[in-house]
């Protein structure tokens, strides 16, 4: 039995890792959609057809709960996918929900209308793709009135990440918050919406000021997912747990240590 975990490539590796260290008893199966990344500079189908085949693909080796672990998936591709795609049974959960929850101190499953909340002003950090779809606002307003989000995409801080040159992630982190303060010079709360961004959160919390709540995402999800999982055992599934990517194992496999710290090995896959 396995929980998939899908990504577009090895961002979803700092959720995976939050999942573990909560639920180390849990076994997951990873998908990294590594040939095809990044998602965040594609066009809205482009990403629905990718983020379709990979999770099919977990799916089909027994999943039935996928966690969407990138954002730029869960903004373009998630609400279509739960619309009109996901079969019966099965279920895809994106990274949003728990985020917003998180920021609007409200619980799991707390349909009442939207109120009022704590925090007025909020800086969100995404990939363009993401900031562009508007999801993480159109999910936030079912939630809390009176919010102001002021988006800045990100260009090139992932590809950064996934390179190694985290001397460049640093500087790229370091302009798009100047940037979005000249925009919104006091935010009270920063949303990190991708998943790489916990290995730069330090230098987001740096330039963004002590005085500025940073919201990162593997610890919220992972709280998300073992409270899910509390209330709906049965969706555990009977995949058996691994590493796939649609690139190169050995390359993947070697940039993969950055995030999770450790050496493991990855199953290539069509």
């Amino acid at each position: 039995m396995a929980v998939g975990i899908f990504d577009s490539g090895l961002g979803g590796l700092t959720v995976l890792d939050a999942v573990q260290k909560r639920m180390p008893d849990l076994p997951l199966l990873y998908y990294g959609d590594n040939a095809h990344t990044p998602y965040g500079t594609r066009v809205p189908d482009d990403i629905y057809n990718l983020t379709t085949a990979g999770v099919q693909a977990l799916f089909d080796r027994g999943c039935d709960l996928v966690i969407l672990a990138c954002n730029t998936a869960s903004a373009a591709a998630l609400r279509r996918m739960q619309e009109g795609w996901v079969p019966e049974g099965k279920r895809v959960l994106g990274v949003f929900v728990p985020l917003i929850e998180a920021l609007t101190e409200r619980n799991w499953g707390d349909n009442s209308p939207p109120r009022q909340v704590a925090v007025n002003d909020v800086a969100l950090f995404a990939t363009p793709a993401t900031v562009s779809s508007r999801a993480f606002q159109r999910e936030l307003a079912f939630r809390a009135i009176g919010v102001d989000v002021e988006a800045q995409p990100c260009g090139g801080v992932v590809d950064a990440i996934e390179a190694g040159d985290m001397i460049l992630a640093e500087a790229l982190v370091r302009s798009h918050v100047e940037a979005l303060k000249r925009r919104m010079p006091r935010p009270q709360a920063a949303i990190l919406g991708c998943t790489h961004y916990p290995l730069v959160e330090d230098v987001f919390r740096d330039a963004l000021g002590e005085d500025v709540a940073v919201y990162s995402q593997p610890n919220l999800v992972a709280a998300s997912l073992d409270d899910y999982l509390q209330r709906r055992p049965e969706m555990l599934g009977s995949g058996k747990p691994g590493f796939l990517t649609t690139g190169d194992p050995k390359s993947v496999e070697a940039k993969a240590t950055l995030f999770l710290r450790r050496k493991i090995s990855f199953e290539g896959v069509e």
